[in-house]
């Protein structure tokens, strides 16, 4: 007979063998051009997810009976070299396990409501197929035990995030952002990576047990001293600023809404948003050894809810108001974790990721509901004027105005500031490589040498 440790051990590895199996039999039967029914889609997304949602139940009923706190899931070690070890790992605690059950729970109900709105759609399969990428990568990143483990699923979400933007790819609107959001992506995720190196370089592994500690989260105490917390929480913070859309990177959020709408309640209403709050969560015994970096956090959570909330207010689009809204809430959460209010951010999390999800399906037939009023009185409904609108002088009024319209600004003070010096450098040594291959070859090359200009415009840049 199996005692409670096998049973939480097998239990976890059924919650992570559900969406694998889930990727490779839609995946498989992609690539083999066998083409599945909605019905046996929806029959193997509902059954994995059941499987997995079940099985996390079960972990976290047996944890509450035993009064465990911290279950860990060896599966393999990659690479086990002297001072560098990269392993396959997962962790179940109060933090990883409410996230993963939120995960099953509503990529379940947005897969449903998907099946419905998506119904003789072209790309009904490529849809699905995606989706289950994106449930793999988010239990990846919510379970993973190791910060490679983490990589693996934060690139997955982010993958699969960027390609359901495009999802529309016969027009150019979708395709653009989706690429503009994939680029965002890369620099989060080359912030993660480089933590990644910092990591090994400090501790010769990636294992989250030994950087913050052995005790369960999250009263683990890192083992770091402040310089070193800062410098790895630094990058930490980049990458979960531009997954979350925190400030500067504020401006991919609103182009997300290109989607499906259920690629957009799960995605950037619920899990891929908060993905980098959880992040520093999950750091956050790290984080608390520099104050210095707490306070960076605070004020950048903050400064992303004050700045969401003016440009939430001026939007004419619901999808793209309501995903300012779900930032606004994020910034919020951000600054809860600098403040060290551990649960209260894990609680505003969940309750957050349920209401905009619910906001998002309901959007569409909200719609529809206004129209009818309308209609129905002859007139635009009537919009109340905020009350904090008395307080504020006209002319400070037009300028806030005028920065909620621009969205801060940050589109075009990246484009400025970090894409086109960007370009330029590399566009220079893409001519000097050619000028030198030129020398070595004593012939022009059919490419010209010359350092193109820059597009007026980032989309033509993108």
């Amino acid at each position: 007979m199996l005692d409670a440790v096998e049973w939480m051990t097998w239990l976890g590895m059924a919650a992570i063998a559900a969406p694998v199996l889930l990727v490779v039999f839609l995946g498989v039967c992609s690539l083999l051009e066998q083409r599945l029914s909605e019905q046996a889609i929806n029959r193997s997304i509902q059954a994995a997810i059941g499987v997995g949602l079940l099985s996390s139940l079960g972990v976290l009923m047996l944890m509450l009976a035993l009064g465990t706190r911290h279950v860990v899931v060896y599966v393999s070690e990659w690479v086990n070299t002297a001072g560098f070890h990269v392993a396959v790992k997962f962790v179940f605690d109060r933090l990883s396990v409410p996230f993963a059950i939120l995960s099953f729970v509503l990529t379940g109900t947005i897969a449903v409501f998907g099946s419905r709105y998506l119904h003789r759609e072209p790309g009904y399969n490529r849809f699905f197929v995606l989706y289950a990428v994106f449930l793999l990568g988010m239990i990846m990143a919510a379970l993973a035990g190791t910060i490679e483990t983490l990589f693996l699923g934060w690139e997955l979400v982010g993958l699969s995030s960027a390609l359901l933007v495009a999802f529309y790819q016969e027009r150019p609107g979708p395709s653009r952002n989706g690429l503009w959001i994939w680029c965002v992506y890369r620099v989060s995720d080359a912030a993660l990576l480089l933590a990644a190196v910092v990591l090994h370089h400090m501790t010769g592994e990636g294992d989250f047990d030994r950087l913050l500690g052995t005790g369960p989260w999250p009263a683990g105490r890192a083992s770091v001293s402040g310089t070193q917390a800062f410098i790895v929480g630094v990058l930490l913070l980049v990458a979960a600023a531009g997954k979350s859309g925190l400030v500067p990177f504020s401006g991919w959020l609103p182009r997300a809404m290109e989607g499906p709408t259920p690629s957009s309640a799960v995605f950037y209403g619920a899990l891929s948003v908060h993905l980098g709050a959880f992040l520093l969560l999950r750091v956050s015994s790290l984080l608390e050894r520099s104050v210095w970096l707490c306070a960076v956090i605070v004020a950048l959570g903050l400064l992303t809810a004050v700045l969401a909330y003016l440009a939430g207010s001026v939007q004419t689009d619901i999808k793209a108001a309501l995903s300012f809204a779900s930032l606004s809430q994020v910034g919020l959460i951000v600054a809860e974790v600098g403040l060290g209010f551990r649960y209260v951010a894990l609680v505003h999390l969940l309750g957050h990721a349920c209401l905009r999800t619910l906001q998002f399906v309901r959007a569409p037939t909200l719609l529809h509901d206004y129209h009818t009023l309308e209609n129905a009185i002859g007139e635009h409904l009537p919009r109340p004027a905020l009350p904090i609108n008395h307080l504020i002088a006209e002319p400070v009024r037009l300028r806030l105005y005028r920065l909620a319209l621009e969205r801060g600004y940050l589109d075009s003070w990246l484009r400025s500031y970090v894409v086109v010096p960007f370009v330029c450098l590399f566009r220079y040594c893409d001519a000097l490589e050619r000028r030198w291959t030129d020398f070595l070859t004593g012939a022009r090359s059919r490419e010209s040498d010359e350092v193109k200009p820059i597009p007026p415009r980032i989309e033509e840049l993108l």
